[in-house]
């Protein structure tokens, strides 16, 4: 559809700027992430494998990273619903730590805040969307629950055509 095609890359255009922004100025980024990662990381910190990155520059780094690979992935429409979870799961964090406006006293500051955070939220709507639009298509659970009926209608049918033939035998 025609509007896919267009919407796509409109909504993935934003991630894919911000990511490049992350991986250009990462150690900038990763101050304003510092806080909110150290509360998210802060009690399980020791619990961690030592394999999953906690600091802040490497995580804004992976973030980017991800921003970038499916966004682009979004606008050329290639598994667009996994891209646009991809982006949804990176959205909520970047807004709780750059749009944060319940921490700001400045009013005007607050305000600018919480515009950004709406605007991040209405994406995240968008996101969702995405994520759940089959294309047209039937959903893969509405296949499974149409083959389960036929499945079950067969087996019926079946089942009844085994005791119409027990009852012609006596």
């Amino acid at each position: 559809m025609l509007i896919r095609r267009l919407a796509r890359p409109m909504l993935a255009a934003v991630f894919i700027y911000g990511g490049i922004g992350s991986l250009r100025d990462a150690p900038n980024h990763a101050k304003a992430a510092a806080p909110l990662l150290e509360k998210a990381t802060g009690p399980i910190k020791d619990s961690l494998p030592e394999q999953v990155p906690t600091d802040p520059e490497t995580l804004v780094r992976i973030d980017g990273a991800v921003k970038i690979g499916a966004g682009v992935l979004l606008a050329l429409g290639k598994f667009p619903r996994l891209s646009a979870l991809l982006l949804a799961g990176s959205v909520v964090p970047t807004t709780l730590a750059a749009h944060a406006f319940w921490e700001i006293s400045d009013p005007q500051e607050r305000a600018n805040q919480q515009v950004h955070f709406l605007k991040n939220l209405g994406l995240l709507g968008g996101l969702l969307l995405t994520a759940v639009d089959t294309g047209g298509k039937p959903s893969v659970g509405y296949r499974a629950k149409r083959r389960a009926r036929k499945v079950s209608a067969q087996a019926h049918q079946t089942a009844g055509a085994v005791k119409g033939m027990a009852k012609i035998k006596k």
